[in-house]
């Protein structure tokens, strides 16, 4: 989100930053400005999208958004703006102004205040796949397992200014659109097209773009898309979350994933308690069913997919980051404990703007 260096409110700037950032890339050689440096606007002039280029090893991803998130503060910069990476707007603010392009526009004007209060910020993992075919096996066995990925990442217990209760209220303003959520098992890839077309069909969703699931196909890429997670504030969380999915999506395409049938209003539960409290209290257990210290949740779940954290040489990484994860408390238990230690919601603006610029100095 783009915000004021002085007050923390969100500034409807992404146009300018956008400029600034082509600027750059015209005065740049290809070696510095390739398809990672990408910049792309949202569905407010309040927020900026960046994306990394594919890595294969999870060291250099992190470098590579280190350098995103720098380009990105670059051109936030020449805008007169800072970057913060958080779920949701953290202060009470003026309704964000929608980015001034005919698909956006019209998302607004059909989905009403669905859309016109749907300026919070997530951030994706695309993992490739051997085709569409394994990529719709790989959505249906990743099903019980996205709750657990969700509580990593939670970073939006405010919003507009108040405490929500939640550690990811993004989570739930996201879960209004029609096409949110978990889907139910396509079993393959015929069904997983009619599903997508008959959404189209029925206005619920404009195009494919707007398939809001909580995986789903790439439109662009090659790959499975997972978006349960907040925008995250520190990089190591983000390799965390990263190498985990990764090993999940590949246990699944190797078909060594047993895991009993999920009925979807149990999953929405399991979603729900994942995005309520995050990892500080119990999770829904994936392959039991049943409430279990989140500890326990996601040492299960690194045992489960252990052949593949470790052919990626994940595994040491994965604990590492889950235990500072808990030592430090996730992005949600952060913002509250700046919040009243003092200063309120100004100072987690201020924490959030401090640690953001942090996470790129150096790339």
């Amino acid at each position: 989100m783009l915000v004021d260096p002085g007050t923390g409110r969100l500034r409807a700037v992404s146009h300018r930053a956008l400029a600034a950032h082509r600027g750059n890339v015209g005065r740049q050689q290809p070696d510095d400005f390739g398809a990672d440096a990408g910049l792309e606007q949202e569905l407010f002039l309040q927020q900026i999208e960046t994306g990394t280029a594919p890595c294969t090893h999870v060291a250099d991803l992190e470098k590579d958004l280190a350098a995103c998130r720098r380009r990105a503060a670059e051109s936030a910069a020449a805008a007169g703006a800072d970057l913060v990476a958080v779920g949701a707007p953290v202060l009470a603010d003026s309704p964000q102004r929608v980015t001034p392009k005919p698909r956006y526009e019209r998302i607004v004007q059909e989905f009403g205040s669905i859309g016109r209060e749907g300026g919070v910020c997530g951030m994706h993992v695309h993992v490739d796949i051997r085709g569409e075919d394994e990529g719709v096996v790989v959505l249906d066995g990743l099903r019980p397992w996205l709750p657990v990925l969700r509580a990593l990442s939670v970073n939006s217990p405010f919003s507009q200014g108040a405490d929500s209760g939640y550690a990811s209220w993004r989570s739930q303003v996201w879960g209004r659109w029609p096409a949110a959520g978990p889907a139910e098992p396509f079993g393959d890839r015929a069904t997983y097209e009619a599903c997508a077309d008959a959404f189209v069909a029925s206005g619920a969703a404009l195009d494919r773009g707007m398939l809001y699931y909580d995986a789903r196909l790439s439109q662009t890429y090659p790959t499975v898309e997972i978006r349960v997670f907040d925008a995250t504030t520190e990089i190591g969380d983000i390799g965390l979350i990263a190498a985990l999915s990764r090993a999940l999506v590949e246990t699944v395409a190797q078909g060594s994933d047993e895991v009993p049938a999920w009925r979807t209003d149990l999953l929405r539960a399991a979603h729900w308690k994942a995005s309520r409290y995050g990892i500080s209290d119990r999770l829904v257990h994936p392959l039991t069913q049943r409430p279990a210290h989140a500890r326990a949740v996601v040492q299960d779940t690194v045992d489960h997919v252990s052949e593949a954290l470790d052919s990626a040489g994940d595994r040491d990484r994965v604990m590492d980051g889950f235990e500072r994860l808990l030592a430090r408390g996730s992005g949600a238990a952060r913002q509250r404990a700046v919040a009243e230690s003092g200063g309120g919601l100004d100072a987690v603006m201020s924490d959030l703007r401090v640690r953001f610029a942090a996470s790129w100095q150096g790339a």
